[in-house]
């Protein structure tokens, strides 16, 4: 893997890690939260994410040359 995509799995996990280091009380209530919404919902929150993802890392590899 490349540099750039190491630093990307870096930042990720970096701000992943804020929300229970700064505030474990406040994120583990949004994980029951989360626990208690239906399938179908999760289903297209995190199909959002990853086509959000794919987007930035398709207009990032096309301006980067």
């Amino acid at each position: 893997m490349n540099s750039t995509i190491w630093l990307a799995l870096a930042l990720v996990l970096v701000l992943e890690g804020l929300g229970p280091m700064l505030y474990p009380r406040m994120w583990r209530r949004m994980i029951v939260a989360l626990t208690q919404l239906p399938d179908n919902t999760l289903r297209r929150f995190g199909g959002g994410l990853v086509v959000a993802g794919v987007v930035i890392y398709y207009m990032l590899s096309r301006s980067g040359g």
